[in-house]
């Protein structure tokens, strides 16, 4: 079993949203379906439903996929997503979090699983939220490293059709450039993003790789390698 301490990422996440504006709450980001604002709403409700799975908590939390929904902010927002995110990282601070099998976006996965996959979501939606907002963005390259073949597994080639997997096509990023930038080509992001490449952003187009789709993704994610309630005996390999 690998256990990764989710804290760091959570911290950054964290920050990044402490520095965000009101007034760029209805900008573009690097998910097309959302605005910064939808994109908040999203991260709020990883929170919630990923510290449900590290506590296998089976209730409403559990099975609900978390959109994102610019109007359903809070007044305190800043303040309420720090504190869900300080939630989901103590959660995923205990090895009972990685063990055995729980449940998010109402579907099962292992326990060890859904770690990786609840990281991935932070690391990848604070480069998301950083990009948009001209915040800097980092991550530990162990970290990185760990997330890499998980996505490497399960995106589809650059020619690929955009369809309802967890990933789009990825984005051509040489094996050579920095390993967050590896990432999010993976996820289907191009690393040079910015907000005046967005033009159109918000006329219909796909939504952005991870977590912006109308199904939960990590179910998308759980076919075929993943264990799910059909089949837990094929277990997902990864380096640390």
């Amino acid at each position: 079993m690998t256990q990764i301490d989710l804290a760091p990422a959570g911290l950054r996440m964290a920050a990044l949203v402490a520095a965000v504006p009101d007034e760029l709450l209805g900008a573009p980001t690097p998910c097309p379906a959302y605005c910064v604002g939808d994109l908040l709403d999203h991260i709020a409700g990883l929170a919630t439903a990923f510290s449900a799975a590290a506590r296998k908590d089976t209730g409403p939390d559990s099975e609900s996929t978390p959109h994102g929904d610019r109007s359903r902010l809070s007044d305190d927002w800043r303040s309420d997503i720090a504190a869900g995110l300080s939630q989901l990282t103590d959660a995923w601070r205990s090895p009972a979090a990685w063990s055995g099998v729980t449940r998010v976006g109402g579907v099962v996965l292992p326990g060890e699983v859904c770690g990786l996959v609840g990281l991935n979501e932070l690391v990848v939606h604070a480069w998301d939220l950083g990009r948009a907002t001209g915040q800097p963005v980092n991550a530990e390259p162990e970290v990185i490293r760990a997330l890499l073949p998980m996505l490497d597994q399960f995106s589809p080639p650059i020619d690929a059709p955009r369809g309802d997997g967890p990933f789009g096509p990825r984005f051509p990023v040489s094996s050579g450039a920095p390993l967050l930038d590896q990432l999010v080509g993976l996820a289907g992001r191009d690393p040079s993003w910015s907000p005046a490449t967005a033009r159109g952003w918000a006329r219909g187009r796909a939504p952005c790789a991870t977590a912006c789709s109308s199904r939960p993704h990590w179910a998308r994610t759980a076919r075929g390698c993943l264990p799910t309630r059909r089949d837990r005996s094929t277990r997902i390999t990864h380096s640390g």
